[in-house]
């Protein structure tokens, strides 16, 4: 038996126990993949991030849930840099991530806000019944044919590929009850691991979007605030002209100068308040990159208990 220093940090909040909490655990090295996915089922948060020495990047992490390891997790990467960088691990500015789906650029600011840089992202339309959909998810058909009208059900992803669902109303979305096994075909059909359903009509003024993230097929039924689904969400929304009028023109800036796509510089993406977990997602879509940025807070900071790696009758139970 062994000891890691193992954290949870609270993600896309300044508050502790809200937002979307991840493990972190700073120094991975010596453990086997066994003992990290051992470990993320103890922590049993929707991911928990290993840090490990790298020879592309500033390091390397690998993500895992409960249940998986996955390529990419944007709440657990902001979570884990503020760490970083609330220990004086690092500085400002630009450090360098290998992950699985390859060298990401994680940005910080003075004030501690965390940016990762995601994949390019990749975006493709999906062909599904209403019914089925509504029926899988629990809400009204009409509440998808809706804004269906205007906007696609479409898979995209930024490292991590989500079921994108438009419905027209709040209520409609908090009220969501869904069967997770239809949602798990579903998404084996379209090539998703996970839905993300989404309103304008948001719970605060100043939030461009409500959204509710399920992704039972990698062991998490609800993820409170999710960061990679929310830089594949801000893709999709430009990719298909979210906030252009009917004549095809931009929406104007803060600035009052019309943008030439219409897309705003930044979203914000409120998520996590229909499960007592509110965090708010603030996104960047260019034609260079997407990026998703956030604050995060450590709710707790401790040593775990590891059983040694030649124990795999303990690890693996």
């Amino acid at each position: 038996m062994h000891t890691c220093r193992t954290l949870l940090v609270d993600a896309f909040t300044d508050e502790p126990l809200s937002g979307n909490a991840a493990g972190v655990v700073p120094a991975a090295d010596d453990l086997s993949a066994d003992q990290m996915q051992a470990i993320a089922r103890e922590l049993s948060v929707s991911e928990t991030a290993f840090f490990v020495e790298s020879e592309e990047a500033d390091r390397r992490v690998r993500y895992f849930t409960p249940t998986t390891e996955v390529d990419l997790c944007g709440h657990a990467t902001i979570a884990s840099h503020v760490h970083l960088y609330e220990a004086g691990d690092i500085e400002p500015g630009t450090h360098t991530l290998e992950t699985n789906v390859g060298v990401l650029d994680i940005d910080v600011t003075d004030d501690g806000t965390v940016w990762m840089t995601q994949d390019d992202p990749e975006i493709e339309t999906v062909d599904l019944e209403y019914d089925r959909l509504g029926d899988a998810l629990g809400i009204d058909p009409a509440a998808l044919r809706d804004v269906g009208e205007d906007l696609p059900l479409a898979v995209s992803s930024t490292g991590f590929p989500v079921l994108v669902v438009p419905v027209n109303f709040l209520s409609h979305v908090g009220s969501a009850d869904p069967d997770m096994d239809a949602l798990v075909e579903l998404g084996e059909e379209v090539g998703a691991l996970g839905i993300y359903v989404f309103t304008f009509d948001a719970v605060e003024a100043e939030s461009t979007l409500h959204g509710r993230m399920f992704a039972p097929a990698v062991g998490i039924p609800e993820d409170p605030v999710t960061g990679t689904a929310s830089g594949a969400v801000g893709a999709y929304l430009r990719a298909f002209g979210a906030f252009e009028d009917e004549d095809g023109n931009g929406d104007e800036n803060e600035s009052g100068n019309e943008k030439s796509d219409g897309f705003p510089d930044e979203l914000r993406l409120e998520q996590g308040h229909f499960v007592d977990r509110p965090g708010y997602v603030r996104v960047q879509v260019d034609d260079e990159a997407v990026r998703v940025g956030g604050r995060a807070t450590t709710a707790l900071d401790g040593d775990l208990v590891v059983p040694d790696a030649e124990d795999d009758d303990i690890i693996e139970a």
